[in-house]
């Protein structure tokens, strides 16, 4: 049985407000009509995509009155790609909407009792902010409305860019991204006319099948610059050759790695990578600390709002230079080592071994002798024998991914009772249901959201906790 397509165009719609994940809100007919790239003020026709009892979702057809806030979209691949979707949006509304995320998570919908929200803290930069991109290969990438795959010759039918949104398959083929800093672009480039030039096989996921696979940019403040290029079969005559060109045109990269990558998907984080040319890592810079960024480092993506989001931790965590710290999620240890000078003793726990070597190998090279790390899962490793060990803490900070903490974690924690804690978290809506848990025994005592990914609707949020009532 084939699903009927919707064929359903409202006319003439007022876009109301900002809403969730990026999109706009409306309402017809007493119907709320969710529509994305629309701006507030925006006058519309949407055609409808998926129609629900309670609500409906689309995309604009025309725009029959632009808002008088509206701005023109700065890239050129704007509405294809999924990033950056806030383009049209004013950067003060933006900021102004991920405030009103945070309190709509935490308080409309987690029912939380909080102080004021102090204002977003905003980027400094609103393009070129990252400091790491992933590209993928594609031998049939995405085609634009319009377009003929089969008048094409071939190496216009391959893409080198960014999945389009639902669409694990498809690859929108890049040509400028505002995202990344030079040489991101023009390494991007000359590598897939290197690619088309040789007649290199991209890859095509569905089938898994091709030689080329995917790459990362991965670069610092001062102008280091790390690729990795990841391929499906050895081939080292073809693979040589083609490091050696990219290495040829660009001498400033720092450190060139490759990984030969057989299984079924992208992912890095359970292969090899190997060191082709210079240094195995690059290194940044925060407060005199420096941090080693190897090819599978977890490093916050925007660095000048890793300083201000880290900062903001340090002043909530209110230390004397006497408590016994646990950073949990640690990664390389960012957090942990940014705190150290003003606690006693501070413990690192995260999950990924190589971030565990990488935060021992940057805190001794920072000269920091009160920070110890260690790697396993959090609900595994964080018990009441852990604690016993090592000592409890005075002060937990926590910066879990996106699906926040397991409620074995919470239960560890809340046995612990330490008198303070930050949470440091990149989903307002698992950090509400993760702080509805914690506030059994603490208060939050302030918010804090800072917004480290402008032109999109993601959102950083740090809460500061204290106990109830003293042990």
């Amino acid at each position: 049985m084939t699903r009927k397509k919707l064929d359903l165009v409202l006319e003439n719609v007022l876009i109301e407000n900002v809403a969730a994940e990026g999109k706009a809100i409306a309402h017809y007919e007493g119907t709320v009509v969710f529509v994305e790239f629309a701006v507030p003020g925006d006058i519309v026709d949407i055609r409808i995509y998926k129609k629900k009892k309670n609500y409906m979702e689309g995309r604009i057809l025309r725009v029959v009155k632009p808002s008088e806030h509206r701005l023109e979209p700065f890239c050129g691949h704007f509405g294809v790609c999924g990033g950056c979707r806030w383009q049209p949006l004013p950067y003060e509304m933006q900021l102004q909407a991920k405030q009103q995320q945070v309190y709509d998570q935490l308080v409309r919908i987690g029912h939380l009792e909080i102080p004021s929200i102090s204002p977003i803290i905003p980027s400094d930069r609103t393009r070129l902010y990252r400091n790491k991109l992933e590209f993928s290969f594609s031998s049939k990438r995405w085609f634009l409305d319009g377009e003929n795959p089969e008048a094409l010759p071939a190496e216009e039918r391959v893409g080198l860019g960014f999945h389009v949104g639902k669409f694990f398959d498809k690859v929108l083929d890049i040509r400028r991204c505002y995202l990344q800093r030079e040489p991101s672009n023009a390494i991007r480039l000359f590598i897939r006319e290197y690619a088309v030039r040789n007649s290199l096989e991209f890859y095509d996921i569905r089938e898994n099948r091709g030689y080329l696979r995917n790459m990362f940019i991965r670069t610092t403040e001062d102008g280091q610059l790390m690729l990795i290029i990841c391929f499906a079969r050895e081939e080292k005559e073809t693979r040589e050759k083609m490091l050696k060109a990219i290495l040829d045109a660009f001498p400033e990269i720092t450190s060139l790695y490759y990984v030969i990558n057989t299984k079924m998907n992208d992912s890095i984080s359970d292969q090899e990578c190997i060191l082709w040319h210079g240094s195995d890592v690059i290194v940044e810079t925060m407060e005199g600390l420096k941090f080693r960024i190897g090819p599978k480092s977890f490093y916050q993506t925007n660095s000048p709002q890793a300083h201000k989001l880290y900062s903001t931790a340090r002043d909530f965590a209110a230390l004397t230079g006497d408590e016994v710290v646990y950073d949990l999620y640690t990664g390389t240890g960012t957090i942990a080592q940014f705190v150290s000078s003003k606690a006693s003793k501070v413990i690192g726990i995260e999950y990924v071994p190589e971030a565990i070597e990488d935060a021992k190998v940057n805190a001794r090279n920072n000269g920091i002798s009160n920070c110890s790390f260690f790697a396993g899962d959090m609900k595994d490793v964080l018990n009441a024998d852990f604690i016993a060990e090592h000592g409890r803490p005075d002060v937990i900070i926590l910066d879990p991914p996106r699906a926040g903490i397991h409620p074995d974690v919470a239960k560890v924690i809340l046995d612990a009772q330490p008198e303070r804690m930050v949470y440091v978290s990149c989903n307002p809506a698992s950090q509400a249901r993760d702080l509805a848990i914690l506030c059994e025994k603490y208060e939050i005592t302030a918010v804090q959201p800072v917004d480290m990914f402008p032109h999109t609707q993601h959102v950083e949020n740090v809460c500061a906790l204290k106990l109830k009532t003293a042990r």
